[in-house]
């Protein structure tokens, strides 16, 4: 490895132990990188303000503070470092606070070699990535014309491109998920991505990727309930040849064929707990071992995992490590169900049909749109497409008719009035408190009670959709979800 080439600034490290200072000083020079060291949270920031770094190691427990000062002061002050704490064995909490506050990785104690060549190895690739993103973007402002031509897209923009058509939409809630996928791009935390089946949980885990350092490597996208439980071990971890009958060559696993990339593990919360033991030791060691070896190899590989089922409760009865569950879900993305993208239903019909058609040319009766923008899509985006795909080979003439949709359209101002009517009377459902008894009822419980009252009423009005609801109560959707969550409503 030429780090000294590569890395031309150096490495801070933070600890308040001389001895381990001086050990890890010495392993990365080893490495050819130039270091310095701070023996406190004082110190480092005064270095952090006086010199440039290429990636910063900090201990979390120090006497005049603690490692996540370091992770909020280079966070505050845009210093784009990538920074790396190091924690005490079992103290995964403290690990999975700094990732949220924007720690690009973390370390264990006690640290080995090989750990930290993984670590500067993913640091090589974020600024190498970062240098050509500049040298392309300079190259593109001057050759823009000749690059087009070539149907060769500038890394920056490409991937920004790629992630927008892959989630496509202008509503809040589409355009959140956007904004907070293209800062985990940024890192190397662990994502979870919650959201009913077909909402689009394995685009916005391959966008990630897409706008992400690993873009270059590989995206290896496994579903966990499809594999038998028998052949797991050997899909995940691979084999060596005659590790066991009909083994007849090495075989690597996703993690190999992951290696410096992106794994996904799509519906996760379908892994036996045999199996959730042996990912949890392989995310903690970032090591693997093939069946019928002896050593394990180390691996470089960001997990992004997803489920439609709710991991929580699988916790709390016991069908889900509550340690992977932490592992896993540092940080979550919750995916839209599409009847809260009523707005951009139009858009993503048209694109559909587009995708679907190519070259061909098919238009939508007012009937069949009427019906396509009124349907509620239990099974979501994935449904939206096969319908469109069935009507599109039941259709004539290029033109698609409500009854090649096959749905069970109906109208949504009718729907509206209906659960208008099944909310009028206070009284009936969850009624709100009409009399204020002094020295008997709490102020705020009543007022939590007419609140509560007059969101629900809304979001029946509008079918459950957040985003409508808010607009009917004049409120933002961020504030209509954040009265939801104080409220309890589900």
């Amino acid at each position: 490895m030429n780090s000294q080439v590569e890395l031309k600034k150096p490495v801070l490290v933070i600890d308040d132990e001389a001895d381990i200072r001086d050990l890890m000083e010495l392993t990365l020079i080893k490495m050819g990188l130039s270091v310095q060291t701070a023996a406190g949270v004082a110190e480092a920031k005064k270095a952090l303000r006086n010199h440039a770094f290429s990636l910063v190691l900090t201990d979390m427990r120090m006497p005049d503070g603690s490692g996540l000062e370091i992770v909020d002061y280079i966070t505050e002050h845009n210093l784009d470092i990538p920074i790396a704490v190091i924690t005490a064995y079992g103290n995964a909490v403290q690990a999975v606070q700094a990732l949220k506050n924007g720690a690009f990785d973390y370390l264990q104690k006690p640290i080995t070699l090989a750990q930290l060549r993984t670590l500067v190895k993913s640091v090589l690739t974020i600024n190498h990535s970062s240098d050509t993103d500049s040298i392309t973007k300079a190259a593109t402002s001057t050759k823009q014309s000749e690059v087009k031509s070539q149907n060769v897209s500038e890394p920056g923009r490409g991937n920004q491109s790629a992630a927008q058509e892959r989630l496509l939409g202008h509503s809040p809630l589409i355009a959140e998920v956007r904004q907070l996928i293209s800062k985990l791009a940024k890192s190397n935390v662990p994502v979870y991505i919650a959201g009913e089946s077909g909402s689009g949980k394995e685009q916005a885990a391959r966008s990630i990727h897409e706008q992400s350092a690993r873009k270059d490597k590989a995206f290896v996208a496994v579903n966990c309930g499809a594999i038998p439980e028998a052949l797991m071990e050997s899909e995940f971890f691979g084999y060596k040849k005659g590790s066991f009958t009909g083994a007849d060559n090495d075989r690597a696993g996703f993690f190999q064929h992951a290696d410096g990339g992106t794994l996904f593990l799509d519906e996760v919360a379908d892994l036996p707990l045999s199996m959730q033991v042996k990912l949890l030791r392989a995310i903690q060691e970032r090591a693997v071992r093939r069946i019928g070896e002896m050593e394990e190899k180390q691996v470089d590989v960001r997990i992004i995992c997803a489920t439609h089922k709710d991991l929580n409760a699988l916790v709390e009865t016991g069908q889900f490590r509550q340690d992977l569950f932490y592992r896993l879900n540092v940080v979550s993305i919750t995916m839209p169900p599409l009847r809260e993208l009523r707005d951009d239903l139009p858009e993503l019909i048209q694109v559909l049909l587009r995708r679907i058609l190519r070259d061909e040319t098919m238009t939508l009766s007012p009937a069949a749109e009427q019906a396509l923008l009124q349907y509620s899509y239990p099974g979501n985006f994935r449904e939206l497409e096969n319908i469109l795909e069935r009507a599109i080979a039941l259709s004539k003439n290029h033109i698609i008719e409500v009854d090649d949709l096959q749905i069970q359209s109906f109208s949504f101002d009718n729907q509206r009035n209906l659960s208008a009517d099944s909310v009028r009377n206070p009284a009936e459902e969850n009624p709100a408190r009409t009399d204020f008894q002094f020295g008997h009822t709490q102020i705020q419980d009543y007022l939590d009670d007419v609140e509560r009252h007059i969101l629900q009423q809304a979001l029946a009005q509008t079918r459950y959709n957040r985003t409508q609801a808010a607009k009917l109560l004049g409120i933002s959707f961020r504030s209509m979800r954040y009265r939801m969550e104080r409220l309890g409503i589900a």
